[in-house]
């Protein structure tokens, strides 16, 4: 990109009312923390919720928990460390304005986070298959005779609730790395613009922390007290 083509291609990135791409830059970051803040809050209100239900009905929980697939839960685990470094690594090309390791390294994220949703899929419609999905359908007591069915089935409800809400930040997310892949394609970012990009990569990021969290609190529960 020659000088006045890159300082052409700055000059319609920077909106009113910024002094200049880094201020604009930095404010885009604020905000987006800002809206991290938000979106933690919420998490953090489920994961509460669930910690003292856990405490208060342990035996139920750990049982429900053994019910968990634990090879599909640890494989999307790596899968989603996988696509938070392919995203680092987009981030660093869109620093460096190489726009074809751009799209390449976000093509590859979004493959991941595709991957992440079809293996829940299939965990998903196991549950549904057995009846471990809570409501008038829901079954458990021919898998453990005796155990306390209506606080099983509140394990399962905040398991779908927790991990439900957390599919839907990974489709969004989806949504987004398509949107910055499209814009890199047509040649939008440089090493002088890019702060889209990095902003994608924080809201990926934070994805795929809750998902490090979600793994131990519920597939693990029964793996370590045996």
């Amino acid at each position: 990109m020659s000088h006045s083509t890159e300082a052409a291609a700055v000059h319609s990135a920077l909106q009113a009312p910024y002094r200049d791409l880094e201020h604009q830059r930095e404010t885009a970051t604020l905000g987006m923390f800002v809206f991290l803040l938000t979106e933690l809050m919420m998490f953090g209100g489920l994961f509460c919720g669930y910690l003292v239900y856990r405490t208060l009905y342990f035996p139920s929980f750990l049982e429900a928990s053994k019910h968990m697939d634990l090879t599909i839960g640890a494989v999307n685990t790596a899968v989603l460390i996988c696509s938070s470094l392919t995203m680092v690594l987009g981030v660093q090309a869109a620093q460096q304005g190489r726009r074809k390791a751009i799209v390449m390294w976000l093509i590859i994220t979004m493959l991941l986070g595709c991957t992440f949703l079809a293996l829940k899929g299939v965990e998903y419609y196991h549950h549904w298959a057995v009846h471990e999905v809570p409501g008038i359908n829901f079954d458990f007591s021919s898998a453990v005779p005796l155990v306390e069915v209506g606080k099983v089935q509140l394990f399962f409800a905040l398991y779908f609730i927790m991990t439900g809400l957390h599919a839907l930040h990974m489709l969004i997310g989806l949504g987004l790395v398509t949107w910055i892949t499209i814009s890199a394609y047509k040649g939008r970012y440089s090493s002088a613009y890019h702060n889209p990009v990095e902003n994608v990569g924080l809201y990926w990021h934070f994805v795929d922390i809750v998902w490090i969290y979600l793994f131990p609190l519920l597939y693990l529960i029964s793996r370590m007290h045996t």
